[in-house]
């Protein structure tokens, strides 16, 4: 840590023979003195125009434009829609250059000079859209798309990779409107460099619904649409790599994409057993499976991530992936659109899982130990398509089908040990399944447009429709020991043959009219089925054939559940500037049916509740605005919770579902308040949720005399989860420097309900993590990350007053990248974690510390590179979860440390160009 502080300290120094100055004035309308508002104002070097600094100005017009600079004068610029630009040369006589009032005038003949000036404006805030000049940001010359966006002020790219934008979630990335490759965004960030980007925008996201009839889209949602600059909107990028380690680890992986104009055609390749996709990672430690570096993927310190919610790897264990498939996307005539896209994977992934839990009962505790580990092998094939064409401009037809099948084989063992003060209970389970899974998705949208108000009609189907099948040879052995002698045991060895069944239909219809400017009224009826079909066939060993014939009644099954739900509705909504209001109100009638054929039995009824949704948002100013919302909903059970059969696959805990349990009607509510200042770089941000269940599907759990749990289920109110979370960021810039932190802070709570031995229960739970976030770049030859999490957990059980569980976890991160000597990329990542109260036998501290050296040459075509995962061999995958009765430390097996040489080479080509032929930056 004093290594870090010094080197901040030394690079601060660099910058001081710079001075500093702030530049502070009014934007006025030259005819009217109305003060302008979210106009760009930036200060430039007179002698290349290079930006030194920029601001928006406020409601009043006022800007205040900070920073230093080494010369003696700069040009200012000051531009706004509709305006001609202002500019003047500013001399630095003093630290501080009043410009007082600042009038602009309405552009008229002036064309020619907006063009130019508008290339170089740095930020434009529009009516709906908040754009950023790609070139106006400082980079390295080989910077790709994701590095440019860290540099955007409002945008963060966390250490779990979450991108938002101003405090606002980003959910999507477009290039020139379009999705890139699927919905895998890291294909665009990592690979589209920075010399053929334009503009990047930041818009509300919407569906393909709302872009086309004008509805407003979420505000609390962004997407990022990147333009190519017109000249270089054409060409192809490539990349392969080749690497090989210690203990057996390697990888191999292929991207290459080609687009022109809306023609865009990607394919790709890979195969590794470092729990990897191999082909969207980071160049620093790409297929590491790290935690740093701010990247769009969720990473788990198994080694196991998912990207855009595919996962790769697993949540535990080790995988050997193969990947390949292709992306398809055109336009024609700005009315047909195809894209399609299919996608083939295999996985062989091995787990090995250790958990030690206690269990609070009324009157007892006992302690479950458990060793489990397995072996699953997965192909899949992946195929989607999307057909969209508009009629005439006010009709459009979309149409998405989805194809998606999997075939598998696993092998899984678990040992388990249950004891409490009188007896104990061992079980052994072994099965060895084939599993096969098939669904087909289809999404169609018709919409009508009726004038240029915001009317229209809209139609939309959408099925689902899923069979999975499943042949099963189980075996389990229970042996039951009191005062250490064995009192009995059960053996079972069964073939047990399964299917399941999904098909859900939804339909909905919509017409919205014009009742004012702004103001709609929306008439809507809603109707969704789902129908979950179960069959279960057992078959016991027969000891005299040594076959599995004898079919077991009381465990086989015939089940049906069937759910339909109604929402006719109406609903008014206003769509203004500064207030966005929302009311719908209708009829939620769901309706529950249950047939078991093989016992004969049925279960029908109907649910009628008030549908309400409702919402409120008010947009104070540029970057300010407010929000909160209701909304109820029913959820239906699963057919696991409904099915009345036993299911001993885990001889300890047998479950046993309800066919009368209850629809559950859910209560959701939702605050928000954001602001970002533009001209101080910060933001701010506050939420708030809640959520209440009636009739929440709870567990109904017995344990008997020889610790064997029977669990069923009920409806029970009384469930509860709430949440508040703030943050506040801030980001400097000084001449060749930069720094940014964020200190941050949620806090949940839950209140989980159920019965155990027929007693209720109420488990409480609270947590509270705070962080801090702390960034440091300089001249682009060294990035720094520092982070620091801290997790408070509590939970009160009444179950047992005399217990409770409070413990703390820490963890702290260190990322450093340096980018000197020439063509030399230095990477470290290492992140310590603490883990409170672990069980003895668990390890309750891990360091984990990834090292990547590279070396770029052939003009940056060719990267050689030496990486290390887990360098000082300390990582390890350990967690303690508490439940609504139980307290469980875990254990995984997961990746372990590799070294590893590998040798990456690109080939690209925009525009005509080839962007690797440029002069190479000097240090």
């Amino acid at each position: 840590m004093r290594i870090f502080s010094f080197l901040c300290l030394l690079l601060f120094s660099l910058g001081a023979a710079a001075q500093q100055f702030e530049i502070s004035g009014k934007l006025v309308d030259k005819k009217t003195s109305l003060p302008l508002e979210s106009a760009t104002v930036f200060v430039e070097k007179v002698s290349d125009s290079a930006l030194v600094s920029y601001t928006i100005s406020n409601a009043e017009g006022i800007f205040v434009i900070q920073g230093s600079n080494k010369s003696d004068s700069l040009r200012l610029v000051s531009s706004y829609s509709g305006y001609a630009p202002y500019t003047r040369i500013i001399e630095l006589s003093g630290p501080r250059v009043d410009l007082g009032l600042v009038k602009m005038e309405e552009m008229n003949t002036m064309l020619g000079e907006v063009t130019v000036i508008s290339e170089r404006v740095p930020v434009i805030i529009k009516k709906d859209t908040l754009e950023f000049n790609a070139g106006s940001f400082a980079t390295r010359p080989d910077a790709n798309l994701e590095e440019v966006m860290k540099k955007l002020p409002g945008v963060e790219v966390d250490a779990q990779g979450n991108i938002t934008v101003n405090g606002k979630p980003v959910s999507r990335i477009l290039v020139n409107g379009k999705e890139f490759f699927g919905n895998d965004p890291k294909i665009a960030t990592k690979n589209l460099p920075k010399e053929i980007i334009d503009k990047i925008q930041v818009v509300d996201t919407r569906t393909k619904s709302e872009e086309f009839t004008g509805k407003a889209g979420n505000p609390d949602d962004k997407t990022i649409n990147v333009t190519i600059k017109k000249d270089k909107n054409k060409g192809y990028f490539a990349r392969a790599t080749a690497g090989g380690g210690t203990n057996g680890r390697y990888e191999l992986s292929g991207i290459g994409n080609y687009f022109k104009d809306d023609l865009r055609v990607s394919v790709l390749a890979g195969g590794n057993n470092i729990n990897s996709a191999g082909f969207s990672f980071d160049e620093i430690f790409d297929m590491m499976g790290n935690s740093g570096r701010g990247r769009s993927i969720s990473f788990n310190r198994n080694g196991s991530f998912s990207i855009g919610g595919n996962s790769f790897g697993s949540n535990g264990g080790i995988t050997k992936s193969e990947t390949a498939g292709f992306n398809f996307a055109n336009e024609w005539d700005k009315k047909y659109e195809l894209t399609g896209d299919y996608f083939f994977g295999k996985n062989d992934t091995e787990t090995k899982t250790i958990v030690q839990r206690e269990t609070f009962l009324p009157d007892r505790t006992y302690y479950t130990n458990s060793v489990s580990s397995g072996n699953l092998i997965n192909e899949s094939h992946r195929a989607n398509a999307g057909f969209e064409v508009e009629i005439d401009t006010l009709t459009k037809l979309s149409i998405r089908p989805s194809v998606n099948l999997n075939d598998g084989f696993s092998t899984r063992s678990r040992t388990s040990e249950r004891i409490d003060e009188e007896r104990e209970v061992m079980s052994t389970t072994f099965d060895n399944e084939d599993l096969r899974k098939r669904t087909f998705t289809n999404r169609i949208n018709f919409i009508r447009k009726f004038g240029s108000r915001g009317a229209y009609l809209q139609l939309d189907l959408v099925n689902r429709n899923e069979s999975g099948e499943s042949e099963n040879r189980f075996f389990s052995e229970q042996l039951n020991y009191e005062d250490g002698i064995l009192s009995d045991s059960e053996v079972r060895d069964q073939f047990i043959l399964e299917d399941n069944t999904t098909d859900e239909y939804e339909a909905g219809i919509t017409q919205r009219s014009v009742l004012a400017e702004k103001l709609f009224l929306d008439l809507s009826y809603d109707f969704s089925t789902r129908k979950l079909g179960n069959t279960r066939d057992v078959f016991d060993l027969d000891q005299a054939t040594n076959s599995y014939s004898d079919f077991n009644e009381v465990l086989s099954n015939d089940f049906e559940a069937t759910s339909l739900k109604h929402i006719p509705n109406i609903g008014l909504n206003y769509e203004g500037e500064k207030w966005r209001l929302g009311f719908e109100t209708g009829l939620l009638s769901t309706r529950l049916k249950n047939e078991d054929y093989l016992s004969e039995t049925s279960f029908n009824r109907n649910y009628n509740n008030l549908f309400l949704n409702t919402s409120v948002r008010y947009t104070m100013g540029r970057g300010k605005s407010m929000y909160a919302y209701y909304r109820n909903d029913t959820n239906i059970p699963t057919i696991r919770e409904l099915q009345p059969v036993a299911n001993f696959t885990d001889p300890l805990n047998i479950i046993i579902g309800n066919p009368e349990l209850k629809p559950t009607f859910t209560h959701n509510f939702n605050f928000g308040l954001h602001n970002f200042d533009f001209a101080t770089r910060s933001g701010f941000s506050l939420y708030a949720s809640a959520g209440l269940s009636e009739d929440l599907v709870v567990p109904y759990s017995v344990t008997d005399e020889n610790l064997v749990t029977t669990t069923t289920f009920r409806n029970l109110d009384g469930g509860l989860r709430a949440g508040v979370g703030t943050y506040y960021n801030k980001r400097f810039k000084k001449e060749e420097t930069a720094f940014n932190y964020r200190l941050g802070m949620n806090a949940n709570y839950n209140r989980q309900v159920g019965f155990s031995n027929g007693t209720r229960y109420n488990a409480d739970m609270f947590t509270i993590n705070p962080s801090v976030r702390f960034g440091y770049d300089y001249t682009e030859r060294i990035e720094t990350n520092l982070r620091y999490e801290l997790g408070y957990n509590f939970s009160d059980y009444d179950i047992r007053r005399d217990r409770q569980e409070e413990f703390v976890n820490h963890t702290i991160g260190l990322e450093v990248t340096t980018y000197w000597p020439k063509n030399v990329v230095f990477g470290n990542d290492v992140s310590f974690s603490y883990f409170g109260n672990t069980a003895p036998g668990f390890d309750q501290t891990s360091l984990l510390w990834n090292a990547s050296l590279g070396y770029k040459f052939l003009n940056d075509d060719a990267t050689l590179k030496v990486k290390v995962y887990d360098l000082l061999n300390e990582n390890v995958s350990t967690r303690r979860t508490t439940g609504e009765d139980y307290v469980q430390d875990t254990e995984e097996l997961i990746l372990e440390q590799y070294f590893m040489l590998s040798f990456t080479y690109k080939l690209s080509k925009f525009g005509g160009k080839d962007p690797n032929k440029r002069k190479m930056m000097r240090f």
